[in-house]
């Protein structure tokens, strides 16, 4: 069997050394042996990283991710809990496409005042959605402290 030192895995995969390190260190992906001081990995340690690389751009955590290999770095992906992540992704799809509409209209709007107009007063309502109790769900922005003089 062929086995890919850690710069090949690297290489193939676009993630740098110390992550693959740490993936090892946390047990999300294990080393089969060295060379000299590199770590070697078996060649399905790929597959594991494109699974790794998936679940981080999904919102997985790396606990979440490390529970779905089982003890021998086969995958068991629990299901439901996929389900429930498309579900939230599809939710902040929604949450974004309101946003980049508002945006839009704000550019192209040739209303004198936006607040005078209706659609930009829609578009506002869509874009900070409200919690059942009339509160915004979005988080205040941290304000900045003015400039010294």
């Amino acid at each position: 069997m062929k086995w890919l030192d850690i710069g090949e895995v690297s290489a193939a995969t676009g993630i740098k050394p110390s992550a693959l390190r740490y993936y090892e260190e946390i047990g999300l992906i294990a080393s089969t042996s060295r060379r000299g001081l590199r770590r070697q990995f078996e060649p399905h340690v790929l597959l594991q990283l494109k699974l790794i690389s998936l679940g981080r751009m999904a919102g997985f955590s790396l606990d979440e991710i490390a529970a779905m290999f089982g003890p021998e770095g086969a995958p068991a992906l629990p299901r439901p809990l996929f389900r429930q992540k498309a579900d939230a992704i599809d939710r902040q799809i929604a949450e974004l496409a309101a946003l980049r509409d508002t945006l839009r209209h704000v550019a192209e709007c040739p209303a004198p005042s936006h607040l005078e107009c209706p659609t930009f007063r829609r578009l506002l309502d869509e874009a900070v959605p409200r919690d059942s109790a009339g509160q915004s769900r979005r988080q205040p922005m941290a304000r900045r402290a003015p400039p010294e003089t």
